[in-house]
């Protein structure tokens, strides 16, 4: 007599492969939403939605693994890095307008926050319009000069202008840029923060052994919500975090 073999029923396994493509087909959506929505850029967001999730699962299991030895610790953090669009700023998808970048309400007064207790502050950011050809490396600095205008000065800054399929080491959720960055300062990854909002910023900082916080936004995936280890409302309450030094 045949026997099914133990693991997941077939009605489980439908069920599990039927909330993944919903919640996939949500994290696309999120993503072409904003446009230009033609079929070039569909199709990329569309197999990449699909790419993202697993490859981001990788870099936090293999960051994981790393860093399982590394001893928790108390108190300040000697750097916190930053994502940029939709955490320090408003997310205007592949901006290249300085005049576009505006400040999250509550950031100023966040960021002068560490500052104030000698916590070094950075930034990390994908920006792929570069590689897609929607903006140019010029007009990302500008925004860059602007967000330091407004926002800094901040002591490292750091962007991966690549695509998804580029295979680069720093896109995140490759642990490339904020290791870059704790490079750049001589800080160790271990007493680095990095907040973010997408499950993609806190894995690059598990993958480098940092600490990750998320500020979920709209376009946050749930999974990403309910994945994530340490999360916080606003950004506010984020480097309250931080600044609490429990971790």
């Amino acid at each position: 007599m045949y026997r099914r073999p133990a693991g997941s029923s077939p009605d489980e396994s439908s069920a599990a492969a039927a909330a993944w493509a919903v919640g996939t087909g949500e994290f696309a959506w999120a993503r072409i939403a904003p446009g230009p929505r033609d079929r070039a850029e569909v199709g990329t967001m569309l197999a990449t939605s699909a790419l993202i999730p697993p490859l981001a699962t990788w870099h936090f299991l293999r960051g994981v693994v790393q860093h399982r030895r590394v001893r928790p610790w108390r108190g300040l953090p000697d750097l916190v890095l930053f994502d940029r669009d939709g955490t320090l700023v408003r997310d205007y998808p592949y901006n290249g307008d300085p005049a576009l970048v505006t400040p999250v309400p509550g950031t100023r007064e966040a960021v002068d926050a560490l500052r104030a207790r000698g916590v070094r502050v950075g930034v990390v950011s994908n920006q792929s319009g570069v590689a897609r050809g929607l903006i140019t490396r010029e007009q990302v600095d500008a925004c860059m000069a602007r967000l330091d205008e407004l926002l800094g000065p901040f002591e490292t800054v750091q962007v991966c202008p690549h695509g998804p399929d580029d295979g680069c080491s720093c896109r995140k959720p490759a642990p490339g840029m904020v290791k870059a960055a704790c490079a750049e300062l001589d800080v160790d990854p271990a007493r680095c923060v990095v907040i973010g909002d997408i499950g993609a910023d806190v894995e690059a900082a598990a993958a480098a052994g940092a600490t990750g916080v998320l500020v979920p936004t709209p376009v946050t995936r749930r999974a990403e919500v309910e994945a994530a280890p340490r999360r916080a409302a606003t950004i506010t309450g984020a480097v309250e975090q931080v600044l609490a030094g429990e971790w």
